[in-house]
């Protein structure tokens, strides 16, 4: 690689690609001499052109920046794609979240049936994308944030086995910053253990190197006591960070994904959500608005200063490019095929666990200890109704996909997920391969 890098965003349009450019922008390690855009929706790419021509004007850098819809011109000679795609886009994630609602069990983006549904989606859209990334780009390191990610490793290590792709989630970035933030603690000094399925998992540990010692247990007890500081924070996060307090007080040995709200508490989380007003519709007034007022505003003559800047999302996932780069062997939570790195569960699993990234990629941590009973039945259960949805979309198989979406946790039984399966067959349309 040359000492400066060509970046390929895939799913351009996104709300989060402002955070992702300016990251690049200010990051010291990790240069770049062009930035492209991709994405198939030509309206939403176009709009996002607009937004980061004017970051680049504005800034004076001096840096190439294109934005297509031709995956050839997209990929061709790039040394990195970050990608973020939304197969449906935020419409069809409105129909994940609210069918399962109908039917009276958890309807949320990454989690329980609408996830399963996204899933599916997303496995056939990114599936088609890695096709054309070693088309035209076989060298390239794909850096994924696309959800649900352990679905989509778990399809990417059936297909491509060999691929040089990164699956990454900053959910734990948010959880540690949050949790630092609400008990005046410095995250820069931990050393976290965590593990588990993404959205899915708990920390065994956090070592603080500035005292010496393991500070969970300190935390799970301020948790308990004090519960987390969520001033600031959007209604529907400020909620599930209070729902982990819930968590913690009945499950006080380690410290959960907020996540786990949706298998551990189902009930809880239905009662909170609003099925005519899912988190759908809360981003298309919020982060998707902002973009079109970001829009007419630059088109008008308008603009100052954006409200976008930097952020923890983008910053990770440059980061990570970073240590590739520079075989820095940063430390990241990682999603990762099993083969042992948390010894009593299957092998063939892909969990989420801390990993060390260099030049060659990713190696994850042995965790050297077998987990919890709890945690391990719940994750069992978990991986093997993903990996039934996995058979389900290779197989075109309507069985598979029944016995997936009746095993996953949020379901109470094999009548509601026969309605739901069914009904999301019907509104995903072309967007599901044809389950026979």
């Amino acid at each position: 690689m040359s000492d400066k890098q060509i970046v390929t965003i895939a799913g351009g349009g996104s709300g989060y690609t402002p955070g992702i450019v300016l990251t690049i922008l200010n990051h010291k390690e990790f240069e770049v001499k062009e930035i492209r855009l991709y994405d198939d929706d030509p309206i939403k790419n176009e709009k996002m052109e607009i937004i980061i021509s004017y970051i680049l004007e504005k800034g004076n850098y001096n840096i190439t920046f294109k934005r297509t819809e031709d995956p050839k011109e997209a990929f061709i000679n790039t040394d990195f794609i970050f990608s973020q795609i939304r197969v449906g886009k935020i419409e069809m994630r409105e129909k994940d979240e609210k069918i399962p609602l109908k039917h009276g069990i958890v309807g949320q983006e990454t989690c329980g049936l609408g996830g399963f549904s996204y899933g599916i989606r997303s496995m056939k859209g990114f599936l088609k994308l890695v096709e054309d990334i070693q088309t035209y780009a076989p060298d390239a390191w794909i850096l994924n944030y696309t959800n649900p990610e352990t679905i989509v490793a778990e399809a990417i290590r059936r297909e491509y086995p060999n691929i040089k792709i990164i699956n990454a989630c900053d959910m734990t970035i948010g959880i540690e910053e949050i949790i630092s933030k609400s008990f005046g603690l410095d995250r820069s000094n931990w050393i976290p253990i965590y593990y588990g399925l993404n959205h899915f998992g708990w920390y065994d540990s956090i070592y603080d190197v500035s005292l010496g010692r393991d500070i969970m247990p300190e935390i799970l007890e301020k948790i308990k006591k004090e519960g987390i500081d969520v001033s600031g924070e959007e209604p529907s996060w400020a909620q599930t960070y209070e729902n982990m307090k819930v968590i913690v007080e009945n499950f006080p040995t380690h410290i959960p994904n907020n996540y786990l709200e949706y298998y551990l508490y189902p009930n809880l989380t239905i009662k909170q959500t609003d099925p005519t007003y899912t988190r759908a519709n809360q981003i298309m007034e919020g982060r998707l608005q902002q973009i079109d007022d970001t829009v007419e505003r630059i088109k008008d003559g308008k603009a100052t200063d954006l409200d976008y800047e930097s952020s923890g999302h983008g910053q990770y996932i440059v980061d990570i490019a970073a240590s590739i780069l520079h075989n820095k062997n940063d430390r990241f939570m990682l999603i990762v095929p099993n083969k042992g790195a948390i010894p009593n569960l299957r092998e063939d699993a892909v969990v989420e666990v801390p990993s060390y990234v260099n030049a060659k990629g990713v190696e994850p941590i042995s965790l050297r200890f077998n987990i919890p009973d709890f945690h391990k039945g719940l994750m069992e259960a978990q991986v093997a109704s993903e990996k039934l949805l996995v058979d389900a979309f290779f197989e075109n198989s309507y069985q598979k996909a029944l016995e997936a979406f009746t095993l996953n946790q949020t379901v109470p039984n094999a009548s509601v997920a026969k309605a739901v399966l069914d009904e999301l067959i019907e509104a995903n349309g072309n967007y599901w391969p044809e389950l026979k």
